[in-house]
């Protein structure tokens, strides 16, 4: 199994929003960064544990827990004109941009950069490195074993 910390803005699609979708599954649309697309077309599988990361937002953090609900697959917002994620470079022959689904879990305690900054054991998180604005990465099975465990704690 892989671990994962997906960014969204709250505004855009928050926990809520996930967990009111239909099956609770949704698709992670949007991603334009070629590094994050790589993550989810070719290391992602279905049943991968993600954080659900609100960003962009008055309080950054992590809101709930999900996991990856499908293999990669063209994110149809690229072909879209009227789509803030169009790309006209994108062809339905060779799309440029993927997406996987995932399925909400839960909602959880909102675990904020500040807190996180708290541990040491976190001091290697690519979240928390700095200048890092990737929407998509990998979690190390112990930060993501820890993160779960701080979410059960009331905040400090």
């Amino acid at each position: 199994m892989n671990y994962w910390l997906m960014k969204s803005e709250p505004d855009e699609v928050s926990i809520d929003d996930a967990l009111a979708a239909s099956g609770a599954t949704m698709p992670w649309c949007g991603v334009r960064n070629y590094q994050a697309r790589n993550f989810m077309r070719d290391t992602m599988r279905v049943g991968d544990a993600v954080l659900f990361y609100h960003s962009s937002c008055a309080e950054p953090g992590i809101a709930g827990l999900a996991e990856v609900a499908s293999t990669a697959y063209p994110d149809d917002t690229q072909f879209d004109p009227d789509s803030p994620y169009h790309d006209p470079k994108s062809s339905h022959e060779q799309p440029r941009w993927m997406l996987v689904d995932i399925k909400a879990i839960a909602k959880t305690r909102l675990l904020g950069l500040d807190e996180l900054r708290k541990h040491p054991e976190l001091a290697h998180m690519r979240l928390l490195a700095r200048g890092n604005r990737l929407s998509v990465m990998p979690v190390a099975p112990d930060e993501y074993r820890f993160i779960t465990r701080l979410l059960k704690k009331k905040p400090a």
